[in-house]
């Protein structure tokens, strides 16, 4: 494709000095409009997996090294290999456990169980990486250690989710658009499969601002799991939340 993964435009780091342009900065070709283009396509392309399709494809690999950008900037689901075709009447099914991505849902990763609300899941968390500019499981600068979904809900929380939009788009982005996508994201990372929307569920509320939106419920994940202490000794992290207060604890090393 001419413009390659979305991942290399989203992530991608420049030596910005003497140079301060925005077209320099990581993400700084892909404007609002661009993003907002990418976040709906992808919703359409899993739309006629899901639902469109001849047999329904769950892709159960979706992530920003897995779209594609043609000349136009238009986003294409590439990489099919762990993909799995059903029958309309085919009910969710099993496989073995997996190493997760940062972008598989909990119970894809933990009990092997996958249906369309897994790839549900993997889409909001690209919308997540595609508003910020950050990667869901590489964010150091975010406090309390939360990841990028445990970060994006903090905020929707307080009513501050525009912190958390790239700051290549500041002053390009209506905060109520932008909002409004944070909030569709955040109801595909629920923990609960069947709290997520289906993809169709997605695509009217993107395009239909009429539509009212329920208070999504915490995501799946808040914290990374693992972390390493000063002393070099690898952490587990276990949430602990409220409806006040996100707090965690260590677990022992391993």
């Amino acid at each position: 494709m001419p413009n390659q993964s979305l991942d290399k435009f989203i992530f991608r780091k420049f030596i910005l000095e003497p140079f301060s342009h925005a077209s320099l900065l990581p993400g700084g070709e892909l404007d609002w409009p661009k993003r907002a283009n990418i976040i709906e396509g992808i919703a359409q392309g899993l739309l006629y997996l899901h639902r469109y399709s001849r047999v329904r494809v769950i892709h159960r690999d979706l992530k920003a090294s897995n779209i594609l950008l043609d000349g136009e900037w238009n986003p294409k689901i590439s990489d099919f290999g762990l993909a799995r075709i059903f029958t309309w009447n085919d009910a969710p099914a099993n496989t073995k456990h997996i190493v997760g991505t940062g972008y598989i849902s909990p119970e894809y990763a933990m009990k092997g169980h996958f249906s369309v609300k897994s790839d549900v899941f993997s889409y909001g968390i690209l919308v997540l990486e595609i508003l910020s500019g950050k990667r869901n499981t590489s964010t150091p600068d975010l406090d309390e250690a939360l990841n990028l979904s445990g970060h994006a809900w903090k905020l929707w929380r307080s009513d501050s989710v525009v912190e958390l939009m790239d700051p290549v788009l500041a002053g390009t982005c209506s905060a109520v658009e932008f909002s409004r996508c944070v909030h569709v994201a955040l109801l595909c990372v629920q923990e609960n499969p069947a709290d997520r929307p289906t993809m169709l569920d997605v695509v009217s509320m993107l395009n239909n601002e009429s539509t009212t939106l329920s208070a999504p419920n915490r995501p799946a994940y808040l914290l990374e799991r693992f972390v390493m202490r000063e002393d070099g000794q690898r952490v587990e992290r276990r949430v602990n939340s409220s409806t006040n207060e996100i707090t965690y604890s260590e677990m022992g090393a391993r």
